[in-house]
């Protein structure tokens, strides 16, 4: 048996510590509950909604809420401050300058300002930059994160998202490494009694062919083409929506003028999601971009047919076998596609068993605790650096 790892002391820098965040949220909190036991752990964020046996969380204040860029800069000097010494690691999911290991949830800002510009439209993008203190401090904030003097490790959360670091990026790709999301476990298929007692819990149909979608960002993660897909399927599919309610108002009068206002259920945000997966019969992801979508692995792990962007738009969709693991769509903005592909499930029983059974399969190989003891290597070896 291999010897334990050192005990560490480990600070975790994310501004939104709460699990009803996004996708890098829930990442980070998950990494947290696993190595809390066997690190000392210290969170440093400026909203906390989260409380763990071991970890110790310290509020970092929000002098500016507005501009968001003169937050993230006060939230990246606070806590270069306040971790500059006293820690073997400082582990940031933040864009900051200081940090000996970086995670990388989304793209870069770099490559999302310049990809594929050349010429004068370079020159006008570089002009933008350059007349815009916002962006000249995001992406000073970013050269400055991805640089690996002192060394640091640039953890990327997915590996569809090595290619455009390393566009972005290059003279930081010897830091790179990939770790992925994870599950807590493979909990299951609901039994019948679970799904009736969730679809009571959340004020959904007792009866009928639940649909789940699950995002924050109801435009980029496909709800409007979903609505749209909801239209031309059966009476009997409904849609349960979970997510920042934000725009509710807007994605309700969408569902109101494609006739499906009745069947499309806001849930709003959910500290635990885990009702809305037993409720549904499946997921649709129509994303327009995920660099990996933890939502798909979760719904797998509870038994759950998806269906899913392609890997031009969603990380997963790049390590998923599609038509087994689950079904893939090449234009996640084809409504006809998308109902197409979910009219399968509902009308297929022994495609979705096919799907359901070959997701928790994936989802097995996918779990927090491996993923875990992935991240406390790279902590180890960063700390030995120091040392």
């Amino acid at each position: 048996m291999s010897e334990p790892l050192p005990r560490l002391r480990i600070a975790v820098l994310n501004r939104q510590f709460s699990s009803t965040g996004g996708g890098a949220e829930r990442y980070s909190i998950a990494l947290v509950e696993q190595l809390a036991a066997q690190h000392e752990i210290h969170v440093f964020a400026q909203h906390i909604d989260h409380h763990w046996p071991g970890v110790t969380y310290h509020r970092v204040s929000q002098a500016f809420k507005r501009p968001r860029w003169v937050n993230q800069l006060w939230y990246a000097t606070a806590t270069w401050w306040a971790t500059r010494r006293g820690f073997d690691v400082v582990h940031s999911h933040e864009n900051t300058w200081h940090g000996n290991v970086q995670t990388v949830h989304v793209l870069p800002i770099k490559y999302n300002l310049l990809q594929g510009l050349t010429g004068w439209r370079l020159a006008l993008r570089w002009l933008k930059i350059v007349t815009s203190p916002r962006l000249l401090v995001y992406l000073a904030l970013e050269r400055s994160r991805f640089a690996l003097h002192p060394p640091r490790a640039i953890v990327l959360a997915s590996q569809a998202l090595v290619p455009q670091m390393r566009q972005a990026y290059p003279a930081s790709q010897a830091g790179f490494q990939v770790v992925t999301p994870g599950v807590e476990r493979v909990f299951g298929p609901a039994t019948a009694a679970e799904k009736a007692q969730a679809r009571v819990r959340l004020g959904l149909p007792a009866l009928g062919f639940g649909i789940l979608f699950v995002g924050n960002d109801y435009r980029k993660k496909g709800l409007g083409t979903l609505i749209q897909a909801l239209s031309k399927l059966p009476p009997s599919c409904f849609l349960a929506v979970v997510g920042n309610p934000t725009h509710v108002p807007q994605f309700k009068a969408q569902a109101a003028a494609a006739g499906v206002a009745q069947r499309v259920h806001f849930l709003g945000s959910l500290p635990d999601v885990t009702p809305a997966y037993q409720a549904a019969d499946c997921l649709a992801h129509p994303t327009l971009e995920d660099t990996f979508a933890m939502v798909v692995l979760e719904a797998m792990a509870h038994g759950l047919p998806v269906v899913v962007s392609g890997e031009k738009y969603c990380g997963i969709a790049g390590v998923l076998q599609p038509g087994r693991d689950a079904l893939v769509l090449a234009d996640p903005q084809d409504a006809t596609a998308l109902a197409g592909a979910l009219e399968q499930i509902v009308r297929q029983p022994a495609m979705a068993a096919a799907l359901q059974a070959a997701g928790l399969r994936f989802a097995q190989v996918h779990l927090w605790s491996e993923l875990a003891r992935q991240q406390a290597l790279i902590y180890q070896q960063q700390a030995s650096r120091l040392t």
